[in-house]
């Protein structure tokens, strides 16, 4: 009954005019999250509901509500808030999170002896799987712990000469801007940094920007796949083409782009690339690939000593002593689970959640969104400003008034708050948003 009578609530809110404003916000997210945790469909059931839309095209089903209800389900959500902050980590759906589970007591019940026999043979499968997923030999990719420990790296792995040249964007991720600062303190790196346009005209406006940016003394450029402040996708592959042109090595930060967007590692023609596991293919937490160009991966210094190997085998750049092997095996179910749902599917959706509420904000005179407005620049994330508000202070008010929780950007030329919605995601949600950021934005 009590299910019954919260999903009456969420009818009233979805088709109600002032259905929002007579009940109390609280009890309207915790009926939302109750109603997602009634019989879950996991493993055999949820393929079947999703066989059943396999007539749909992705962008058929990605407004497909009773289609998403069901996804919502399979996750346990925290009744307290809206969660709009995945970015940073994408929950684990219960499926996943219960095989976990039974990794830790499976690797606890065997004890040294997985350890000494097959956890490397196993870690290895996982990989050549990842590889498969992220477009690229299975020899040219290694599993991490996070993005930051795979640029880093090679940020620090490169054999710097005093006066190289490295050029990275302000908008980057602020711990590898902050590894760049640590090689050009200890060899003499000059760091050259540029500065991404939330709404460029072009492709040709950003590479043109790295382009004047490079001298013949330039080593490495540093790119974001998707630029993790605001969401805004760069032209990866053309910015690599014209650095290549002119004999720059390309590394890019792909924390936000696998398992979220559609692509194959190969096509964007870089030499390294880094992704986190935990964000979008919503492994636990301490996940990561590398990936580094077959010729590369001998120039590189390893992270953490390893026995003697062949210069260009990748392994012997995936020392890290030992770590939670249960972690590793928890990713095939992880890719289990996205491959059955469908990356094309996945996307779409993540898409249309964006577009449902920047469509609604844009233009809204004291509103500031500072994500691109076309569909191929950007995908699940976004980023929102209210122009007489700071950041902290939206990022606050969001949470403590409207229970939605965020994460604030003032940085470099953001200031906002990173909206990040999951697979969970309802519109009704979303609509709680966009009535906060009509409302604050009316306030003198």
């Amino acid at each position: 009954m009590r299910y019954i009578h919260y999903i009456s609530l969420i009818f009233l809110t979805l088709f109600h005019p002032s259905g929002f404003k007579n009940m109390d916000k609280r009890s309207f997210i915790k009926g939302l999250t109750l109603a997602s945790l009634s019989a879950p469909l996991s493993g055999k059931a949820l393929a079947d509901w999703i066989s059943q839309a396999a007539h749909k095209s992705p962008a058929e089903l990605s407004g497909d509500e009773p289609f998403w209800a069901e996804i919502r389900r399979g996750y346990r959500l925290k009744p307290d808030y809206i969660n709009l902050e995945n970015g940073y980590y994408n929950i684990q759906p219960s499926e996943i999170l219960e095989k976990y589970m039974g990794h830790i007591r499976e690797v606890n019940y065997q004890g040294s002896y997985y350890m000494r026999t097959v956890q490397f043979d196993n870690k290895k499968k996982v990989a050549a799987r990842l590889a498969g997923l992220a477009g690229c030999s299975p020899e040219e990719l290694i599993i991490t712990r996070n993005t930051t420990e795979s640029l880093d790296l090679v940020i620090g792995g490169i054999h710097w000469q005093e006066g190289d040249e490295a050029i990275m964007a302000e908008q980057d991720y602020g711990s590898m801007l902050e590894m760049f600062k640590l090689v050009a303190s200890r060899y003499g790196v000059v760091n050259k940094i540029v500065s991404v346009p939330n709404h460029p005209s072009s492709d040709e406006q950003i590479v043109s920007l790295y382009r004047d940016a490079i001298t013949p003394k330039t080593r490495l450029l540093m790119v974001s796949h998707m630029i993790n402040i605001t969401g805004q996708i760069l032209p990866v592959q053309k910015i690599c083409d014209m650095a290549h042109a002119k004999g720059v090595e390309v590394l890019v930060d792909g924390a936000h782009a696998l398992a979220h967007i559609q692509f194959a590692i190969d096509d964007l023609h870089c030499d390294y690339y880094g992704a986190s596991l935990h964000k979008w293919l919503s492994t636990p937490l301490g996940a990561g690939i590398l990936y580094v160009k077959k010729e590369n991966i001998a120039k590189l210094w390893p992270l953490l000593a390893e026995s003697p190997k062949k210069a260009d085998d990748i392994s012997r750049l995936n020392h890290i002593g030992t770590h939670p092997v249960h972690t590793d095996l928890t990713i095939h179910d992880a890719l289990d689970y996205y491959s059955r749902l469908g990356g094309a599917r996945k996307e779409a959706r993540l898409r249309y959640l964006q577009q449902y509420w920047t469509s609604k904000v844009r233009g809204i005179p004291g509103v500031v969104v500072n994500t691109p407005v076309e569909p191929q620049r950007a995908c699940g994330i976004a980023n929102v400003g209210i122009v007489h508000i700071k950041p902290a202070d939206l990022a606050q008010t969001l949470l403590t008034k409207y229970q939605i929780y965020t994460v604030a950007i003032d940085t470099a030329n953001v200031q906002g708050c990173r909206i990040t919605p999951n697979l969970f995601t309802s519109l009704a949600e979303l609509d709680v948003l966009v009535r906060a950021l009509k409302e604050l934005s009316q306030l003198p």
